[in-house]
């Protein structure tokens, strides 16, 4: 309802009359869907926006072409077991992530601060809070959708060399044993990661800043470690480098899947941890993990940011 003030037709100028006109508004009688559904839109359309979907064709480019080289090296390896009637994968399952690891962390390098930079830049977070949806929703929706995109992007290659397998004729058994055990090498790794990169991307509204912190929280912390394990094969010290592989993302799931998950182990000389030390490995993951989720709670406590 609203209130106008006009002078109608034949009324002497200076005589003002007050008219009520109804414009029509009407109280909305549908469901309230609430948080848990406003939270399953935030998760699905960060996940879609991972891989430019909804988004401009131009956003779609760089996911996609990553996706498609995340799955080349697996097409490649199947082809190659069928044509010349292999009996087992020349690469194991737990292997590729650590194989790939390069494109991994271009790809979360990307999307991570596409995930959250975008809205510290354009101010749309006292937006999402001016909705039935809080702290906790927010940072679950753009974790999960982070850690899906990643699982996505480094199961489907699995996913390939176990069909490959199959129809390679290879012992069932084992390659369905090594095809679990590598669903949950890389389903750690994505929660990892994913975690990680939403961290270091939302501290900082600027895109480039955020890639940057991620490429060098995995690719420099990996190749620093790798650097320092090698001189301590080199020199003897095997328990020195068991160790090192605490310090850097890659080498501690490399170190989980290597103490039980039946992986062999990346380390210079292939020197992984045991299972008594993998526990520790195993222990500091999960708080990573833990840590990142907290990390963002805490960033995200104040609405305005």
């Amino acid at each position: 309802m609203s209130a106008e003030t006009e002078a109608p037709v034949g009324t002497p100028l200076g005589s003002d009359i007050t008219r009520i006109h109804n414009i029509g508004y009407r109280n909305y009688e549908g469901a309230r869907l609430g948080r848990a559904y406003a939270r399953r839109s935030l998760y699905s359309q960060s996940l879609r926006g991972s891989y430019g979907l909804g988004r401009s064709a131009k956003s779609k480019v760089l996911p996609m072409i990553l996706f498609a080289v995340m799955c080349l090296p697996a097409g490649i390896i199947v082809a190659v077991a069928i044509a010349t009637n292999l009996k087992s994968l020349p690469l194991d399952y737990t292997r590729y992530a650590i194989f790939t690891q390069a494109i991994i962390g271009l790809y979360l390098a990307s999307q991570a601060p596409q995930s959250v930079s975008r809205d510290l830049r354009f101010k749309t977070v006292p937006l999402y809070f001016s909705r039935p949806i809080e702290r906790v929703d927010y940072v679950l929706a753009k974790y999960g959708a982070m850690a899906s995109a990643l699982f996505v992007l480094t199961a489907s290659p699995l996913v390939i060399l176990y069909a490959g397998s199959l129809l390679a004729k290879m012992d069932f058994a084992d390659q369905t044993k090594g095809f679990g055990q590598g669903l949950v090498s890389v389903a750690l790794l994505s929660l990892l990661f994913g975690g990680l990169g939403l961290v270091m991307a939302a501290f900082t509204p600027r895109r480039g800043f955020g890639v940057a912190a991620v490429i060098a929280t995995l690719t420099i912390t990996y190749g620093a470690v790798s650097t320092v394990q090698s001189i301590a094969v080199g020199t003897g010290s095997d328990g020195a480098a068991k160790w090192l592989g605490l310090f850097s993302p890659v080498t501690l799931i490399d170190g989980v899947q290597t103490a039980f998950l039946g992986a062999s182990s990346s380390f210079p000389g292939g020197v992984g941890p045991s299972a008594g030390l993998g526990v520790l490995y195993l222990l500091v993951v999960l708080a990573l993990i833990a840590g990142s989720y907290a990390v963002l709670m805490r960033r995200y406590r104040k609405v305005g940011l």
